[in-house]
């Protein structure tokens, strides 16, 4: 699976718009606009899940820098959030006297 992140949405796009303007390029697995938990508004982005990174290179291809619902959208590869817990952080030397 290969997930796209979509930005620059109209604050009218919904899941369905989202998936039926990505749906002729492959199988989407999954798609979603990210709302605001408090004010259930659009946060004007949103992801979409193709089935192979095949399918999803040539969304990006094809729909980067287009109009959807009267907006230019930015569409490229979601960036993997990194697995596992807070990475680092170096020591700090202690301050006290020699």
């Amino acid at each position: 699976m290969s997930k796209i992140y979509v930005g620059n949405l109209s604050w009218h796009t919904s899941d369905e718009s989202l998936r039926a303007a990505f749906g002729e390029f492959g199988q989407i697995v999954d798609s979603i606009v990210m709302v605001d938990r408090e004010t259930g508004r659009s946060r004007g982005f949103g992801f979409v899940t193709f089935s192979s990174a095949e399918e999803a290179e040539a969304a990006i291809n094809a729909l980067n820098e287009q109009d959807l619902d009267g907006r230019r959208i930015r569409v490229n590869l979601a960036n993997a959030r990194p697995s596992g817990g807070f990475n680092g952080g170096g020591g700090g030397a202690g301050g006290g006297r020699w």
